[in-house]
């Protein structure tokens, strides 16, 4: 007997991969199992129950007259006969009735199992029995040419978690599409409330996003290639030809299974018979299970051929979401192709429902609203105003770096007047950001960024500070354009001439209250938006990285620009172009290739001009004309390569800071003590040997710094700087710091190293 444990695989199966079975593939399942329990019962009779039954047989007598003779003669030995009856004029046998053959139990069950062996060796019965399990394709078969067709374990569990998933986190996904414009004919079941969206805990979340990754590698697998199409074609084409195999050589053969036999034993020297008639004893069952056999192969062979026409009818290596994007509103799911579209037609074919849903786990909107929801449940408001912070505009910062997205709860935070995001992709400010009252700054470094209208309309009225850095020049937002109150405006990044000129810049024009603009970047020229801007300019910053920066005739039109920075812009000459912006106050032209500033006199007619920085070039003497500039109040010529000091320097009275810090100079002329505002003095870092007395006339000096020199005494003098606080003397008078800690008091804060 077959023991039922070797069924458990049907069940194990069925299970795991139902919804890639389609309807036919289901029922051909339970023909073979049905067509299986037919060769079992058949198998089970043959063994359980008697064979054949035989019974002595009678010949003709014109042909078996010797051998007929022989049996009378025997049984006339033991028993007599009863006369016999006139036969007719042709005789074809002769009939027996009531016939004494005086075999006992034990001949007969001989005879039976001599019969047996020798005349029903060829019986198309037993044949079907034989070959009933091995002529179509069971689950086990099934299952085989699933493996060979490169299905591993991993695809598996990703189909089966997808699928068994579905419903545990459909309300994440789902729920979080709500407020979405593109679902607006979503059907009720894939709608949520807030509250059902809310309840998608952190656990759940991560679960829910991990299945989108594996749902991301697994479409990347399976549509690489169609290797499960071609095998299910070859396995459906292969089962048809065994079944016409099949039909044709049964149907050719069932017609010629007798129910009885002839068997012809020589044992008449045992029995006395010699020609025996056998009939086998479950020889009409049989029969029923060889008529319901073929019945069965029939309808699994039609069966094969309906799939057949369903694989060829139309093209299953493409699979069109259309039905769902039209029913559903979600409109970015996309189509797919190969082995991926073709286990999606047989999922349809089990339950289109599965598709439905499935296409939920291809949508970016949805992943990107499921993203939205574990990000909220990540950072909390409490958790927010722990990281809240006062940036260099004394604003309160909240600074995000490196996020999946932006939280919605950072709108909770009313406080808020400054928000950077750094390093997060595809961030969405939302209408929500209007409850940021006090929202004044918006940091934008390596991030792409979209907006509500409703967010921007809040941003045009109260934004002031936009700061924006950039690695690709689609993370510029285009909306930045508009934003009229907008008054600080500082863009970080590559940006070629061709691109500041055509497209990047061509609209800051609109920028109405524009005041302060900075580009750090790779410019070869100033762009003409930049020039529409100057009639309310005030401040305009270039920091160019090295790249040299020409044709600077258009700052002329900045008439009312009061603060200038051209820093590493690559500039051998001071631009002439600086000296017709009378408003200027303030001039930086740091890290240039400047040698020579013999146009420095031109400053003179820039009355309100009190900031010159010339610092981190290579300026080896400061012309006397400089003294022409009379309204300065802060010079720095740090980093250069000056050896000597003019005295005509010192008639610039207003100056109150100084630097000429990391220069070669070895003399301070005595008329720095004209400087009687003076501040801040500056001479680290050069070759001075002495410090002329009149510089502690300098009465409100507060900071000196006098290290890396070679400086060997310092005057008791300077006890006279009522009013210095800070004394760097870094690396020089060593011999004399205790002194000098005695003379001063507390009025310095001496720090020697």
């Amino acid at each position: 007997m077959i023991p039922v444990t070797e069924f458990r695989q049907f069940s194990e199966q069925q299970p795991a991969f139902r919804v890639l079975k389609p309807w036919w593939d289901v029922f051909t399942d339970y023909l073979s199992v049905a067509m299986l329990m037919i060769g079992v019962f058949g198998c089970t009779l043959q063994v359980m129950q008697d064979k054949i039954i035989c019974l002595p047989k009678r010949v003709q007598p014109a042909q078996n007259h010797s051998s007929l003779s022989n049996v009378s003669q025997a049984v006339a030995s033991t028993t007599p006969l009863p006369p016999p009856k006139p036969s007719p004029a042709n005789p074809i046998t002769v009939e027996m009735k009531g016939l004494k053959t005086d075999l006992d139990l034990q001949q007969y069950s001989f005879i039976n199992q001599m019969c047996y062996e020798r005349a029903l060796h060829c019986s198309k019965i037993e044949h079907f029995i034989s070959i009933l399990g091995k002529c179509f394709d069971s689950p086990w078969t099934t299952r085989a040419l699933s493996e060979v067709s490169g299905e591993d374990s991993e695809e598996k569990d990703n189909r089966k978690n997808n699928m068994n998933r579905s419903n545990t986190i459909q309300s994440g996904p789902e729920g979080s599409l709500v407020n979405s414009q593109s679902l607006k004919s979503i059907p009720e079941k894939f709608v949520v409330d807030k509250s059902t969206a809310g309840a998608l805990d952190k656990k759940e979340g991560e679960q829910a996003k991990a299945l989108f990754e594996k749902v991301k590698k697994f479409r990347l697998h399976v549509e690489e290639g169609d290797i499960l199409y071609a095998m299910y074609v070859r396995q459906t084409v292969l089962k048809v030809i065994k079944f016409l195999i099949i039909i044709a050589y049964n149907s050719a053969l069932v017609s010629k299974v007798q129910f009885t036999v002839d068997c012809n034993v020589d044992i008449q020297d045992m029995t006395g018979y010699k020609n025996f008639s056998c009939n086998h004893t479950m020889a009409h069952l049989f029969s029923k299970l060889s008529f319901c056999y073929l019945c069965f192969v029939s309808i699994y062979g039609l069966t094969c051929l309906y799939t057949l026409y369903w694989l060829f009818y139309r093209s299953l290596r493409e699979y069109s979401f259309e039905y769902v994007r039209q029913e559903t509103g979600i409109d970015d799911i996309p189509d797919v192709k190969n082995d991926f579209a073709f286990m999606l037609h047989m999922i349809d074919q089990y339950d289109p429902l599965y598709s439905k849903r499935f296409a939920v786990f291809l949508s970016e909107v949805s992943e990107n609203k499921l993203k939205q929801l574990n990000l909220n449940n990540e950072w909390t408001p409490d958790k927010l105003r722990q990281k809240l912070q006062t940036n260099a505009h004394n604003r309160l910062e909240l600074p995000l770096i490196m996020l999946s997205g932006l939280p919605d709860t950072v709108f909770e935070i009313t406080e808020l007047q400054s928000l950077k995001l750094e390093i997060i992709k595809n961030v969405m400010i939302p209408a929500t950001i209007a409850q940021l009252d006090n929202l004044q700054e918006l940091s934008l470094h390596q991030c792409s960024v979209k907006i509500h209208s409703a967010a921007l309309s809040f941003l045009k009225e109260n934004l002031k500070v936009l700061s924006v850095k950039f690695d690709d020049m689609r993370e510029l937002p285009p909306w930045m354009y508009g934003l009229r109150n907008l008054e600080e405006l500082y863009l970080v990044g590559s940006l070629s001439h061709d691109i500041s000129r055509n497209v990047t810049l061509e609209s800051l024009r609109d920028l109405k209250s524009l005041k302060i603009l900075s580009i750090k970047s790779n410019v070869s020229k100033i762009p003409q938006a930049v020039v529409d801007v100057s009639s309310h300019l005030q401040k305009m910053c270039i920091h160019n990285d090295g790249t040299k920066l020409v044709m600077l005739n258009n700052l002329k039109k900045m008439t009312n620009l009061t603060e200038l920075e051209l820093v590493h812009c690559d500039l051998e000459r001071i631009p002439h172009a600086v000296f017709s912006l009378l408003s200027l106050q303030e001039l930086d032209l740091k890290e240039n290739n400047l040698k020579s500033i013999e146009e420095i006199v031109s400053f003179q007619h820039l009355r309100k001009l009190t900031v010159l920085k010339l610092w981190h070039n290579s300026i080896t003497y400061i012309p006397e004309h400089i003294k022409k500039l009379t309204s300065l109040e802060r010079l720095s010529f740090s980093h250069n390569k000056i050896e000597v000091l003019p005295s005509h320097l010192f008639l610039c009275n207003k100056i109150r800071y100084l630097d000429l810090s990391y220069n070669d100079i070895r003399f301070i002329p005595p008329e720095i003590g004209v400087l009687q505002s003076l501040q801040y003095f500056s001479i680290t870092c050069n070759k001075v040997e002495s410090l002329p007395d009149e510089l502690y006339f300098c009465k409100k000096l507060k900071t000196l710094k006098i290290g890396k020199n070679s400086l060997s005494v310092l005057s008791p003098k300077i006890g006279n700087l009522l009013f210095l606080s800070y004394l760097d003397v870094k690396e020089t008078l060593q011999e004399t710091l205790d002194s000098l800690h005695q003379t001063c008091h507390d009025f310095i804060r001496f720090r020697p190293q």
